[in-house]
Formats: structure tokens, sequence, C-alpha cells
């Protein structure tokens, strides 16, 4: 366990946050897959299959190297920028003055969302980034350090790029789109159960095993289902993409007239969990 490295890696990110001068390993990872694609992309199952295993072969060897030449505390740094906890809940604090920025969090539509369709967005892509951008790379650095942390980052990172079901991606993006669901799994799952264990809230169980399961995606559904049971309201329903309307099952019987102060509410859940895990941190250490 990495329960050490894990804990000066949270506390890091929770006081610098993004470190803006260096180049995000995220960035170097969307540079190799983008320079891959441009060169060996074919529509084929077994050529993206090849990308991923080389992506996460190269990422596995430097970490192994850093982990094996330098001090824990300096592993513990780099860790924190696998950690979005700080950026996440600003980004979507942000969207309450500053509704127009939603453009940037989310795929969908932006040009004509309601405030009701904006704030429920927010609160969407906080509780679903919850488990990518925070449960999952907590998970996975605590149990196999930073060769899980960033493997695992590797997986999420072909996934966002490449793990889309269109005529371009269908074939080439399967095997990354695959292994994200299985990495995503059991992270997916905890968070949603923290989100209602954390903010004390029955209707939040019962939203994860009545709802969890509805979405397309194997994960997403379950910690936005126990956010919108704790917050009261309906998440999901019918969305627009490049122009037309995809129908999303609700998630929640709650309303859905979504208001800013269901974000302040939603977002509520950080402190909650801050005090959380440094707690179990520290607490499975002693």
């Amino acid at each position: 366990m990495y329960l050490d490295i894990t804990l000066l890696a949270y506390i890091t990110d929770k006081i610098f946050g993004e470190f803006k001068y260096i180049k995000h390993p995220v960035v170097l990872m969307g540079n190799f897959i983008s320079w891959w694609e441009k060169y060996f992309y074919k529509d084929s199952i077994i050529r993206g299959a090849l990308l991923t295993i080389v992506l996460l072969v190269l990422v596995g060897i430097i970490c192994s190297v850093l982990e094996l030449l330098l001090p824990w505390w300096a592993i513990g740094i780099i860790a924190s920028m696998g950690i979005a906890s700080n950026m996440l809940y600003s980004s979507v604090k942000d969207i309450i003055n500053n509704p127009q920025n939603i453009k940037y969090l989310v795929s969908r539509d932006t040009q004509n969302l309601s405030e009701s369709d904006i704030n429920k967005a927010a609160i969407e892509t906080y509780s679903e980034n919850l488990s990518d951008g925070v449960i999952a790379p907590i998970f996975y650095l605590a149990i196999f350090g930073l060769v899980g942390l960033f493997v695992y980052k590797a997986i999420n990172t072909l996934d966002s790029m490449i793990g889309y079901r269109d005529k371009r991606y269908e074939r080439f993006g399967k095997f990354a789109a695959h292994l994200d669901d299985v990495a995503n799994f059991i992270p997916a799952r905890i968070t949603a159960l923290l989100i209602a264990l954390l903010m004390f809230s029955k209707k939040g169980f019962i939203h994860i095993f009545r709802y969890g399961s509805l979405h397309e995606s194997l994960n997403a559904g379950y910690p936005i289902s126990a956010m919108a049971g704790v917050c009261s309201v309906s998440l999901g329903g019918p969305t627009s993409y490049e122009g037309k309307i995809k129908v999303k099952p609700y998630f929640g019987d709650g309303a859905r007239d979504i208001k800013i102060s269901h974000i302040k509410q939603a977002l509520s859940f950080q402190v909650k969990f801050d005090i959380f895990i440094i707690l179990v941190l520290l607490g499975v250490q002693i």
C-alpha cells in the first residue's frame, strides 16, 4: 500500500492544484495518442488495442523508473498531478457566477441551454468526474503506487480521445473504451456509496440501486444517481449533442428545475470528503 504517498498527493493537490508551468502528464499522453493516430491509424480493433498496450507499457516503465530513483515525497508531489480534486471543484463552482463556462466542462450542445439545464450539467459533471478525476486516481495510487495511478490516467485519456462510438473510432477505440469500463467499475460504485454516506442521504442510497444501471455507460450512472438523490433532483433526460436530441433516462424523481442552490448542495460534498479521505489515510497508517 502507498498510503503516505497518497496522503501527500491529495494534500498537495488541495493546496496547489494544477502546476501551471509544468506540462501535465495527461497532455504528454494525449500528444502520444495523437502522434500514433496520425501515423498508425487504421479502422481496426487490433490497431487500437496496440496503441493502448504500447502507451500503458511506456507509462508503466517510466513510472517504475521514477519510483526507483526518487524519494517518496517527490513521488507524492508528482502523483498529485494525477488527482483533479482542486480543479474539479473550482471549475464546477465557477459555473455559479459564470454559467457560460459550462461549454468547457461538457460535450453536449451548450448554445441554447436554459439556466436549469446549465445547473444540471454542472452537477452531472461534478458527480461523474468525482469518480474519474478523484476517487479512481486515489484508489489506484493507494494500492499500486505511481504506476497504478498513471496507468489508470492513460486508460482514461485513451477513452476520452478515441473511446467514441462513431464511424472513426467504433473499432479503433473499442479496446480502450472497454478497458476504461473495467478500470472504473469499482471506483464508480465506491464514489456513489461515498456520496450517499458522507451526505447522510438515505435517498442517495435508494437512487444508486434504482437508477444507477439506467445509464448507457456501465459506470457513470451510479455517482450521478447518488447525487440526484442527495440533492432531490432529476438529472439526465433528453440532451442535445451535435444538433441531435439524445433520449436519456432521468436519474432521480426529484425537481427538474435545477437551481444554483442545488449546485452548492452538491459541492458541499467536497469538504466532507476532504476530511474523510485524510482521516482514513492517516488512520490506516497509525
